[in-house]
């Protein structure tokens, strides 16, 4: 990719929202951007799935889920559905499992944490909502930005490179 969210945040910080969230990196591609599509659940990646089995045409979604350990919300499974739907990156305020197999992904992939237990299916959850964590807001339509130093939002897409 050819940014920096540094960089973005030194040319254009007062249009970036900066997520606070100390993420780890699970994905192939350490540098990811696209347009926000979110989910909101609790230890249900019922909606997860879903959505990552659509056309991304490069968008990335945010998971808000609660910031939960409990169980996760992608595995390699749901992940490698996401690349062959086209998109960017994932940001999940929860976990993940199979971080190995994660690791080899042409995805964007950042994440509280990893446990291998698996979470429920039901669907429940809400689906392209506003969604805070770490002290930004993440609103559908919106552009975000993550690499090797985290993650920011814009209102718009940035001019990048």
């Amino acid at each position: 990719m050819d940014f920096a969210t540094a960089d973005l945040i030194d040319d254009f910080g007062d249009e970036l929202r900066s997520c606070e969230t100390q993420f780890r990196a699970y994905g192939g591609r350490a540098a990811f951007a696209g347009p926000v599509r979110t989910v909101r659940c609790h230890r249900d990646n019922g909606l997860v799935k879903k959505l990552l089995n659509t056309p991304g045409e490069g968008h990335v979604l945010v998971v808000d889920g609660g910031g939960s350990l409990a169980s996760a919300l992608m595995g390699d499974q749901i992940a490698a559905a996401a690349v062959a739907n086209g998109w960017a990156g994932v940001v999940i305020n929860g976990a993940v499992r199979d971080v190995a197999v994660l690791r080899t992904l042409d995805l964007g992939a950042k994440a509280l944490g990893s446990n291998p237990r698996k979470s429920a299916k039901d669907g429940a959850g809400e689906v392209d909502v506003t969604v805070e964590f770490g002290g930004a807001q993440f609103r559908p339509g919106d552009w975000l930005y993550g690499d090797e130093d985290g993650v920011v939002v814009a209102a718009r897409e940035l001019p990048r490179g």
